[in-house]
């Protein structure tokens, strides 16, 4: 199963074997461990969930489901698969000996919050002259008609920008190194640093 749960360290430049340099974003991938496999008879769908980290500070509810993987991790994600292979059983790890060099990826992220921005920096609007008697500068404009007398949804207004759920497809595997537990993807990934990013086989 190529899916796995990581966290950001940052970026570093690399030379691909062409002579090109390459934005690389390293990514912490200590071994997930396995804390429950879901199935069609029993859940109505086959999944597999991982758990990254450790934590020290676990409720009773935590506790009890854990217990059966022998784990305490921080972090829980669930992977969808078609079917559950017999070497996937609970309390097992999956490290990034799955993923080879060259792989393709998909990287999901929490992207960084950026606040309350306004409509130029969160929708591209273009400014107001400011010569000739203009004085909406950065304001939005109209935002309705006489008819039907509401703002549709999905208005393109002013509000909260970023930190989001964001899904970057198709980047590559530039380096895997298992002995400090690094994977390395081309190109940007969402999210600030030490922030959990989830990788899965494109």
């Amino acid at each position: 199963m190529k899916a796995l749960v990581t966290r950001k360290v940052g970026m570093i430049s690399t030379i691909a074997e062409d002579g090109a340099m390459q934005a690389v974003t390293l990514l912490q991938s200590e071994p997930n461990t396995i804390t429950q496999l879901k199935t069609l008879e029993h859940d109505g769908y086959s999944a597999v969930q991982l758990g990254f980290g450790t934590d020290k500070h676990l409720n009773k509810a935590q506790t009890g489901h854990f217990k059966a993987s022998k784990a305490t991790p921080k972090v829980t994600r669930e992977f969808r698969v078609n079917e559950i292979s017999e070497d996937l059983l609970v309390g097992g790890q999956v490290s990034a000996d799955n993923f080879e060099i060259g792989d393709h990826v998909h990287v999901t992220a929490i992207s960084k919050g950026k606040g309350w921005a306004g409509t130029i920096k969160r929708h591209n609007f273009q400014r107001g002259r400011k010569t000739h008697g203009g004085q909406s500068y950065r304001r939005p404009g109209s935002i309705g008609s006489m008819f039907p007398q509401k703002i549709f949804k999905g208005k393109k207004m002013a509000g909260q920008m970023g930190h989001v759920q964001v899904t970057v497809r198709n980047l590559k595997v530039a380096l895997i190194d298992n002995d400090n537990h690094v994977i390395g993807v081309t190109g940007a990934v969402p999210g600030p640093r030490k922030s959990i990013v989830v990788v899965r086989g494109a």
